[in-house]
């Protein structure tokens, strides 16, 4: 317990105590600027249900984390699987792909607001092969599309170096025993790598899912939301509401229901591990 009492404590201060009064302001109509602060009831929850902004966000908030979930699980077991080889410089290719966890950020995002800007990098390489690339950052067909790449390969790495671990586990008398009964490799990864993996799937999808709907970074720093409400993923429609429209009730009231989701889909996945996960009572 006394081990354990530092942890604890940091999680009750710094995280049970606050979404209380997150709750509690929730109900309320609450101008800390200037001290007003009025107790309405569910009123905000109901402004919420009315509010197109709010819908248009929550659209814009899961096919961002579907995006970012799918793209990262798959890229990820491809590259521990291909760096999963005794061969020489693999710890250096390994590095390589972790390398952009450890960026700041926001120096991430800028980065890629140079790549992706009409006259940046990618569009360059374009032009060079005769082609004609958009504004990814401004048009609502490839705005979306581009945050998620840019969350994507920024925490691939982390999932790749779990998936690593996970590989390793594997018992290699397994994989030889499939081998001699005739299983093709694609066979042999199907019936017995992925479902000996299938925790660490699992612990990835769960993280990635909450991380890809906690967002906030790249969409203030590349896209302010836009264009429209294409990208106005709820974090960032929380910050603007709160920081920008002073509306510090009503961000609240966003955050709870932020919670509920991510609760939600948390749950879910949880739920279903005993149907596919290995050795799951």
């Amino acid at each position: 317990m006394a081990f354990v009492a530092p942890q604890v404590l940091g999680v009750i201060v710094l995280g049970v105590i606050p979404f209380i009064f997150v709750v509690w302001y929730s109900f309320n109509e609450w101008r800390p600027l200037t001290g007003q602060m009025e107790f309405i009831g569910l009123d905000n929850y109901s402004r919420l249900a009315a509010d197109p902004t709010f819908s248009a966000s929550i659209v814009a908030s899961l096919l961002f984390s579907a995006g970012v979930l799918i793209l990262n699980l798959v890229i990820a077991i491809s590259l521990a699987v291909l760096l999963n080889r005794r061969l020489k410089g693999i710890t250096a290719f390994r590095t390589i792909f972790f390398s952009p966890v450890v960026v700041s950020v926001v120096a991430w995002s800028v980065t890629w607001g140079f790549l992706l800007a009409p006259d940046g990098g990618l569009n360059g390489a374009l032009e060079l092969l005769g082609i004609d690339g958009p504004n990814w950052l401004a048009d609502p067909s490839t705005a979306l599309i581009s945050l998620v790449v840019v969350q994507v390969f920024k925490g691939v790495g982390m999932n790749m170096v779990l998936f690593l671990a996970a590989l390793q586990s594997v018992p290699e008398e397994i994989r030889e025993a499939a081998q001699l009964d005739g299983a093709s490799p694609w066979r042999s990864f199907w019936s017995i790598t992925v479902p000996m993996i299938a925790p660490t799937i699992l612990l990835t999808g769960i993280l990635t899912t909450i991380g890809s709907l906690e967002v906030f970074a790249p969409v203030q720093l590349l896209t302010g939301g836009g264009p429209g409400n294409t990208t106005n993923v709820l974090p960032f429609f929380l910050y603007r509401t709160a920081f920008i429209s002073q509306q510090f009730g009503y961000a609240s009231a966003i955050g709870v229901v932020l919670f509920a989701i991510i609760l939600a889909l948390t749950m879910l996945q949880w739920s279903t591990r005993r149907k596919w996960v290995h050795d799951e009572v």
